[in-house]
């Protein structure tokens, strides 16, 4: 019976606990794209992904697969053979797999968001002649909106927006190569914002975006932060993205069915988020000051003072744009249909302690620490308790 649901980017933060969620909750057969040279290197690379997960690397061996297939490559890499064998068998797409670098070049982020997209997008053909297809179900991102003002709906796409950088120009591209689609294939299209750590536990295996200004903040090298007091952060935790994405990619697809995995009017602002860094860290808030005066005056000031500060500067330069944004994200469609499955977006308020603890625990990145270990029962860490007579 033709029942295998086709993931990729296992390997990748989210990616990692969509699988989770397949395997956990369903006893369906999994076929796992992975990046390597051949099927060994790609089991490999899998077994080292589960063992993080569930702390044994042969966790559910008898129903998951690992297949060697590149992004980059004509047909993913894979032979004729192999491919048709894919499309009798697969009967749901999960694409998850992106690059979410902010500094690769817009040439290379094309490659593997765009193009790797549409070879994806050619397997979902293949698969729906072979039998069907249920769904087609691409991650995309809230940042499509790009530099639109003012709300964004789900229903909403190309509105003159430029971008900030190649990562969210490529998934605009992408996410529009999805969209062209419709009717010819089952789409769902499911747009996260910023996503940080498992809100029980703290766990992730990627220490970007929030976390790379808080580790500067932590560190002392964050003395002013260019930003609006009053923008909004929209922030939600992995394991709300991926209990989303499994509920949703479950039903069936009618309509327009874009959902946007945000907080929503439950975003954080730039003020409260670094009032709340402040009290956890232990730490005088930084100066916050307009984005062009930064830009133009403090910063080539203060990249001057020091290397380590240069070199700290130069590290969250990137994501500075995130903290003066004038975009809100609207999710009446997605919470429309989660939230009687008891699937709601918490306030960034009731887990951002357990972010940072894990964060200092894993010291941050620097030393790992596995989903299966951080799900272990530990005591509560300093910034935590630091918290908890705070709220």
């Amino acid at each position: 019976m033709k029942d295998a649901v086709l993931l990729t980017g296992v390997t990748g933060f989210v990616g990692m606990e969509i699988l989770a969620r397949y395997l956990e909750r369903t006893d369906r057969p999994v076929v796992a794209t992975v990046r390597g040279a051949d099927e060994e290197e790609a089991r490999a690379r899998l077994r080292a992904t589960v063992e993080c997960l569930f702390g044994d690397p042969d966790a559910y061996a008898d129903r998951l697969v690992a297949l060697p297939a590149d992004l980059e490559r004509p047909q993913l890499g894979l032979d004729a053979p192999t491919r048709e064998g894919v499309a009798q068998q697969v009967r749901d797409i999960v694409h998850a797999a992106a690059s979410v670098s902010f500094a690769l070049p817009l040439d290379r982020s094309r490659e593997i968001n765009v193009e790797g997209t549409g070879r994806m997008l050619e397997l979902a053909h293949l698969c729906a002649r072979r039998g069907g297809l249920d769904h087609f179900s691409y991650i995309s991102t809230a940042y499509v909106a790009g530099t639109h003002r003012g709300s964004f709906r789900e229903d909403q796409l190309e509105l003159g927006q430029g971008f900030r950088n190649p990562y969210e120009q490529s998934k605009f591209e992408a996410e529009r190569l999805v969209r062209a689609e419709k009717g010819r294939l089952p789409i769902q299209i499911f747009r996260p914002s910023i996503v940080v750590g498992e809100r029980h536990t703290g766990w992730t295996p990627a220490f970007n975006v929030l976390y790379t200004p808080l580790k500067a903040f932590v560190r002392g090298s964050l003395p002013a932060l260019p930003a609006r007091r009053s923008s909004p952060v929209d922030v939600v935790p992995v394991d709300y993205v991926a209990d989303a994405v499994f509920e949703l990619a479950r039903e069936p697809v009618n309509g327009d069915t874009t959902y946007h995995l945000v907080a929503g009017d439950r975003a954080t602002s730039v003020g409260r988020l670094i009032e709340l860094s402040a009290q956890v860290v232990g730490q005088r808030e930084p100066v916050v000051i307009p984005p062009g005066l930064f830009s133009h005056v403090v910063y080539p000031v203060l990249v001057r003072t020091s290397d380590r500060l240069r070199r700290g500067l130069e590290r969250t330069r990137v994501f500075f744009p995130y903290f003066a944004m004038e975009v809100s994200y609207e999710n009446t469609r997605a919470r429309d249909r989660l939230e009687p499955a008891g699937i709601a977006v918490p306030p960034i308020e009731t887990y951002f302690a357990r972010l940072v603890d894990y964060a200092n625990r894993a010291e941050w990145g620097r030393s790992p620490v596995t989903r299966a270990q951080a799900q272990s029962p530990v005591a509560a860490g300093p910034a935590a308790r630091a918290l908890a007579g705070i709220r």
